[in-house]
């Protein structure tokens, strides 16, 4: 039996949502239209709130740069784990002051992907705590 090559797939969205140019047309080629992003316990149900939600980070962070570090599937190509770091400047993230500063945030992405490759689901993980805190104390920089 030959199988899907997930990562690949998960692999791509990164590369063209993620990466300048930040694609976010791709999302209607690569994620189906019930999609779901759970993301510190709360849900964004649907391709065109993702989208807005994406939008909306991408003009919280300056040159934004998602770095995939490791990414594995399951045997049958259903799920894939990818740990990776986002870099870039401070634009306003988290309601913090747009100051420039630069910024690394670390996160794991586990993706559902459906068996013709399109992605259904995505639950993520991600430092925004110690961000957050970073951006915040005064007796930083």
């Amino acid at each position: 039996m030959v199988r899907k090559d997930s990562v690949k797939i998960v692999h791509r969205f990164w590369s063209e949502v993620w990466q300048p140019p930040y694609n976010l047309d791709a999302i209607d080629r690569l994620v189906v239209e019930e999609f779901v992003l759970t993301s510190g316990g709360e849900e964004i149900t649907s391709r065109a709130a993702f989208k807005q939600w994406v939008a909306g980070f991408l003009a919280q962070v300056t040159d934004l740069h998602l770095n995939p570090l490791e990414s594995f599937q399951n045997a049958d190509g259903s799920r894939v784990v990818s740990r990776w770091v986002v870099t870039g400047k401070n634009g306003g993230i988290m309601g913090t002051s747009p100051n420039q500063e630069p910024i690394r945030l670390t996160g794991i992405a586990v993706w559902a992907v459906r068996e013709d490759g399109m992605l259904l689901h995505n639950w993520v993980e991600r430092s925004s705590w110690e961000l957050y805190r970073r951006l915040t104390d005064s007796s930083h920089g």
